[in-house]
């Protein structure tokens, strides 16, 4: 942390931070309500963790303690979660971690997550809408007879233009230009939808779950195929330590994998100076949800491993297939239907989170300034909106997405590890600010939160890392190029304004 101007560490001072969004040029509309955060929190949370990778981590991990593997991923989230709601009570100002880490750490720190949160929402976006237009595309064949041609139908179908994925992103995107309030009532339609579908799994697969199916509970441990190279894990290659499948170690593997079902709620931290009381109803949107979602995960996991034994899951589709294994194909196709509509909103809150990030940046001089201009009668960032919608929409259409979900967790994982060294940070630095919401045992709880994410992130295969290394050594040279001469914090002392 540095006061002198000159230094890529310097930091901006929250009170500075809360100024900033008062200039009406690049101000944002204050709608949303705690209700409005749960829902979007929600929102994003559920969706293609849950309709995917339970089979997955039941499967090849850790059996019917995948339960457990959800209560472990969603304890390393809590642990972020109580940082994540101090700052975002604290400095009720779009960003989400890049301004958390600009007001705690300094400059460099804090672009260097804003990059790192623009690749993994990105990513994360384009993921969603590819996984939709496979749901919606088998949908249509199976229900309607449509086929969708080859040439249209993607990469990963075999084809060259995703056009579904690419349509999607694009509606999406004039929907967030219109406003985040009507991104909120959309949302909280979709939600309402798929949480039914959740329910439904929940206690229509009650009635025919079997004991059996639970033993053994927790399965005997089994060695991992050893991965060689840049494909096994770093904790492997750096501790000789190899994660095992099944057993009490395969529950934390399993933890690693299903963390991606959890990815979402610090996307409520974005829209912080959108929210109409921010230092009472941030906390309550994100802890909300992440409770909410922790619970239905865990409930799910539980009814699915007793419906159908974790050996015969299916990877691809568990939950659909585990009511069709005991001959109830209506409940199949409904919950089919649910996840193709539920990832309609995660794709959105994802694009929504994005846009706020890029705006944050933008408004401080760390991108062109051009792309923090709010829209006169909208009150968006509508060329950041515009931008990066159809940036990520190009991406989505063209590009087959292999391996991204990884990335996509070591992104998250490392702003968990930011926000939590920041609010250790900031407690010794300005214990002066009013914080509506403390987290509780600090330092313990952040240290905490810090050693969990490390420990999940050093599961990750060492090729991750070494994308992750390169997207980041990227980001440092367009600081120093860019960045850093343009900074409104930096020029403050010689022809800029704030």
């Amino acid at each position: 942390m540095s006061t002198d101007l000159n230094s890529p560490f310097r930091t901006k001072s929250v009170e500075q931070s809360i100024r900033d969004t008062e200039e009406p040029e690049h101000a944002l509309r204050k709608s949303l309500s705690a209700w409005d955060l749960t829902v979007f929190g929600v929102g994003v949370i559920i969706g293609t963790g849950i309709f995917v990778l339970t089979g997955i981590a039941a499967r090849n991990n850790a059996g019917p303690a995948t339960a457990l593997a959800f209560v472990a991923a969603g304890i390393v989230c809590a642990l972020a979660a109580l940082c994540y709601a101090e700052f975002a009570s604290t400095v009720p100002v779009a960003g989400s971690a890049y301004t958390f880490a600009y007001a705690s750490i300094g400059e460099l720190p804090a672009w260097i997550i804003g990059w790192d949160l623009v690749l993994e929402f990105a990513l994360g976006t384009a993921v969603v809408a590819v996984g939709w237009s496979g749901y919606v595309r088998n949908l249509m064949e199976t229900n309607l007879g449509w086929d969708m041609p080859v040439a249209l139908s993607g990469p990963d179908a075999g084809g060259t233009f995703d056009l579904l994925a690419f349509l999607l992103i694009l509606v999406l995107t004039a929907v967030l230009v219109i406003g985040t309030k009507l991104s909120a009532r959309i949302t909280a339609i979709v939600v309402a939808i798929k949480v039914t579908v959740v329910m439904l799994v929940i206690v229509a697969g009650l009635f025919f779950i079997k004991a059996d199916n639970y033993s053994p509970f927790i399965p005997p441990a089994q060695p991992q195929e050893a991965g060689g190279g840049v494909h096994a894990p770093l904790v492997q290659l750096l501790f000789g330590y190899a994660p095992t499948n099944f057993g009490v170690m395969g529950i934390f593997t399993a933890a690693s994998l299903i963390f991606f079902a959890f990815i979402g709620f610090d996307v409520v931290a974005t829209a912080a100076e959108e929210t109409k009381n921010p230092q009472r109803d941030m906390p309550r949107g994100i802890l909300g949800s992440l409770m909410i979602c922790t619970v239905l995960y865990v409930a799910v996991t539980l009814v699915v491993t007793g419906m159908q034994h974790y050996t015969e899951m299916s990877p691809s589709a568990p939950l659909a297939e585990a009511f069709k294994s005991v001959g109830q194909p209506f409940f199949a196709g409904a919950i089919s239907l649910g996840a193709s509509v539920g990832l309609i909103t995660v794709c959105m809150i994802l694009l929504l989170g994005q846009t706020r990030v890029f705006f944050a940046m933008s408004r401080d001089g760390l991108l062109p300034r051009v792309f923090s201009v709010t829209h006169p009668k909208y009150r968006t960032p509508y060329r950041a909106t515009v931008l990066l919608g159809v940036v990520i929409a190009v991406l989505a259409g063209f590009t087959s997405l292999e391996k991204l979900a990884e990335l996509v967790n070591i992104g998250t994982l490392f702003a968990f590890v930011i926000v939590a060294l920041g609010v250790i940070i900031m407690r010794r630095t300005r214990p002066d600010l009013h914080r509506a919401f403390r987290t509780p045992w600090v330092p313990l709880v952040p240290i905490l939160s810090i050693a969990a994410s490390l420990w999940l992130m050093l599961n990750l295969p060492a090729e991750t890392w070494i994308r992750f290394g390169i997207w980041m050594a990227v980001g440092i040279v367009v600081y120093f190029l860019y960045g850093r001469g343009h900074s409104r914090l930096g020029r403050t002392g010689r022809d800029a304004k704030f």
